[in-house]
Parts: C-alpha cells; structure tokens; sequence
C-alpha cells in the first residue's frame, strides 16, 4: 500500500457553517479542498480512513455531566481538580465523584458544547467530501474504513486511537494496533480533517507514541485541508512544528501529487 489517506473527524459540527455545534473557522473550505483531492485523485489512494466523534449528549465533556452550587451547568471553560474539590463543578451523578477526581488527576478537562451526538445532523460527514468518498468506493471497489471514537461518556477521546485517559474496561478507549495496521502497511499517510489544534494532533501524536517517532517521516500534513479551533493557533502551529522537526511533510494538497 502507497498512499492512505487518514480524515480525522470531517463533520458537520465542526464546519463553519450554521447550525454547527462547535465550528472550525475555514472547516468547510477545507474539506471541499479534500473533496477535490479525492475526486481528482482518488485513483492514487490505496486506502482512506476516517475518523469520526461520537458522542453522547451526556459526556464528561459536555454541560449535562456537571452542576455548579445553584444546579447550574458549565460551557466552554476548564474544569480542574481544585475546582471539584471546592464544590464549584460536581458531576451530576455524586457516586461518580471518585472517578471524577481520578481523571482529574490524569488529565486537563475543557466543557464543550454537546457536538457529535450520535445520530444526529452534525455527526453527519460533510456533504461535498462525504460524496467524493462514496464516489471512490465505487471507483476503487473497496469500502472506507470508519472508526468512532468518544462513545464512552467517562473519557474524554481527543485521538482517534485512543481517550486521554484509557479505561481498562472499554477496549475501545485503547489504543488498538490492528486499527492502525493499515497506516503502518502504508509507504505515505496523508493526514487532514479537524480540528488541527485538538484531534489532528492529538490522533498523531497517539500514531507517533505507539509506533515510534520514525513514523513521522512517512506522515504528509495537507495543510490546506485542517484548521485550529479559535483560540487555539498556537497548540496547532506548536503541533506542525513537533512532526516537521521529526520529518513529517506539510503540503498543500494541490502539490500532493504534483
């Protein structure tokens, strides 16, 4: 296998487009960039994997999971231990209090608008790009490997491959090698989709944790083709400076295969 190209979560709630739940700024513009790559080139892709968030509207992420001392729910702020442990943020449920303070204590938290609820108009992949893919399928008769991730209310699962706090009793919050066999196979990964600031990077730095730094040299970043989520420029110019130092390539995707 040449070229597999892995589209980390290409949905609707992260296009900037209304009534998205947690918009990307230039979400949609990239996504009908990669559209275009695979209508114009799908011939040359082996493989194409896509990773899609999967959520709960109760989800440790999400406002429902929490109450404040008034019954009231957070949005868009960082929850921390000290806040749990002073009463400002208590899960709904208070037998889940000991978990709560366990992950806490592994891992930072940030309350987002419920998004990808399963089943739902923004769990949905984009329109344009979701095309393009049926269309390869025919073409190249062989299905697109989908993996969900984020099912599990008690994790967050920032990566594709794994949650940020693995939970010995869900396999799915694991990192899997069998999932990933096909990037490993594979002579190039081509990587876009969103956001680059949070489930880009973190999807890649799970490939690079687990299969070593050397995987980096075989990684193309369409750069054209992911965005930061707003406020968060720095963690992604961060991220493509890490995998360019190990010896990723980022590209345009018009110059991909130029």
């Amino acid at each position: 296998m040449r070229h597999h190209l892995l589209i980390i979560d290409p949905q609707n709630d992260f296009c900037d487009l209304p009534p998205s739940a947690l918009p990307v700024r230039g979400a949609n513009a990239d996504l009908q960039r990669l559209a275009q790559l695979i209508t114009r080139h799908g011939t040359a892709l082996d493989g194409i994997t896509v990773t899609l968030d999967s959520h709960h509207r109760y989800d440790i992420a999400h406002p429902a999971f929490w109450r404040g001392p008034a019954g009231e729910q957070p949005l868009l702020c960082p929850i921390t231990l000290a806040d749990v442990d002073a009463g400002r943020w208590l899960p709904a449920q208070p037998a889940l209090l000991p978990a709560v303070r366990h992950y806490l204590q592994h891992c930072a938290l940030f309350v987002w608008p419920p998004h990808c609820l399963v089943g739902s108009w923004g769990h949905n992949i984009h329109e344009g790009l979701n095309q393009a893919l049926q269309q390869w399928e025919c073409q190249g008769l062989q299905p697109v490997q989908f993996l969900f991730k984020g099912l599990n209310p008690l994790t967050e699962h920032f990566s594709a491959f794994e949650a940020d706090l693995p939970l010995a009793d869900d396999p799915a919050t694991c990192f899997n090698p069998r999932q990933v066999a096909t990037l490993v196979a594979a002579q190039r990964v081509i990587v876009a989709g969103e956001a680059l600031s949070h489930c880009v990077a973190s999807s890649v730095r799970s490939l690079l944790r687990h299969l070593g730094p050397d995987f980096a040299r075989k990684l193309v970043l369409l750069e054209d083709c992911s965005s930061p989520v707003p406020g968060f420029e720095k963690q992604a110019e961060d991220f493509v400076a890490e995998i360019r130092q190990l010896g990723a390539h980022i590209l345009p995707s018009t110059a991909l295969f130029a």
